[in-house]
């Protein structure tokens, strides 16, 4: 399918935010990529459009029933001046699983992949130049039909907006304050906890609320069974260094299965390291800190990329991490995606895509 193009004049366009103060998911391009489906047309009509409002019947699925997907990477402005993606279609490949979940028409990937590509030239005077910074891409797709009753939709919508954004976290690289949450579960196995769905995040709101009142970053997740074992932070997969061996969660159907998670897997394991992919228990983790054998924790996402963890609250008592100073290993693997993602350090794995 041909991409239609309708773009604002030269004049029109919006002037560009200061590249220190960017914050996150608050400054908007100038234009926005939308594709629509029809049971009896498939996906048809792609084009990139002006930024605006969407239109929406009041009796669209996805307000009643929750039908949206949504996927989140980055493109990056390199020293040498090129444009890169990083990991592009892994995030094609899971927007079609969560899709498949959530009873959801599946893409194109590699027309979606052009669709992306095509915005981000369109769009490029908006990817910021700073180191740290990037120009964020969220695709998602929303259900449109207009349909009181719980059964899948017949029409959709989809779109990708573009952000330019600094750091994710206040505290940058440092290390965050988790909360560990014993009260609430954000997904339980044979839910839709692996699938990017709008409801998996409006899950996850009291607790977090909860969390930074109480003077923390980021919530700590148990599984929704025994609320025993580690699953995920809120907007990150978790790592723990114990002793000479790299643990994280195993995949079980209620965790997000993250790209980042991925990179640092693969990266970890072509430096040698031993990485364990198993069940973990808070317990674990506990009592490994406080025999010394715990070395360091980290978050790994899209927005952070990784995120040291100084220490975990759980159930009125303070674990702390390595001092509550930044690992070795988490600032390694810092290092190392963001170089390779600004173009900086060769791409072995063949992760990055110029589109500039």
């Amino acid at each position: 399918m041909e991409i239609q193009k309708e773009l604002k004049a030269e004049s029109d366009l919006k002037p560009l935010p200061d590249p220190s103060r960017l914050g996150f998911g608050i400054h908007f391009t100038d234009h926005m990529f939308l594709m629509d489906y029809k049971d009896s047309q498939g996906w048809h009509s792609p084009r990139i459009v002006p930024y605006g409002n969407f239109s929406l019947d009041p009796a669209a699925v996805v307000l009643h029933y929750g039908q949206a997907i949504f996927e989140g990477l980055k493109a990056y402005r390199g020293t040498d001046g090129h444009i890169r993606l990083f990991r592009p279609k892994e995030n094609m490949k899971r927007m079609n699983r969560s899709a498949w979940r959530m009873c959801m028409p599946q893409i194109d990937e590699e027309m979606v992949m052009e669709a992306i590509r095509e915005l981000v030239t369109v769009e490029s005077r908006w990817v910021p130049d700073q180191h740290g910074t990037s120009l964020y891409i969220r695709p998602f797709i929303i259900a449109t039909e207009a349909f009181l009753g719980v059964r899948p939709a017949k029409e959709y919508l989809f779109s990708i907006i573009l952000c330019p954004v600094g750091a994710y976290y206040a505290e940058g690289f440092n290390p965050v304050k988790i909360f560990v949450t014993e009260k609430f579960v954000r997904a339980a196995k044979g839910g839709v906890g692996e699938a990017k769905t709008a409801g998996n995040y409006a899950a996850s709101l009291m607790a977090s609320e909860e969390a930074k009142e109480l003077g923390f970053t980021q919530v700590l997740w148990l599984d929704a069974g025994e609320r025993k074992y580690i699953e995920e932070v809120g907007t990150m997969n978790i790592f723990f260094m114990i002793d000479d061996v790299l643990v994280t969660p195993a995949l079980s159907g209620s965790i997000l299965p993250g790209i980042t998670r991925d990179s640092v897997i693969h990266l970890a394991k072509s430096w040698g390291i031993q990485v364990e992919e198993r069940a973990v228990s808070i317990d674990e983790i506990i009592e490994k800190a406080e025999t010394g054998q715990l070395k360091e924790s980290f978050g790994s996402g899209t927005a952070a990329v990784i995120s040291p963890v100084g220490s975990l609250y759980y159930k009125g008592k303070t674990i702390e991490i390595n001092h509550g100073q930044t690992g070795r290993l988490a600032h390694r693997l810092f290092e190392e995606i963001t170089a390779i993602q600004y173009g900086d350090k060769e791409d072995t794995f063949g992760w990055t895509e110029i589109v500039k």
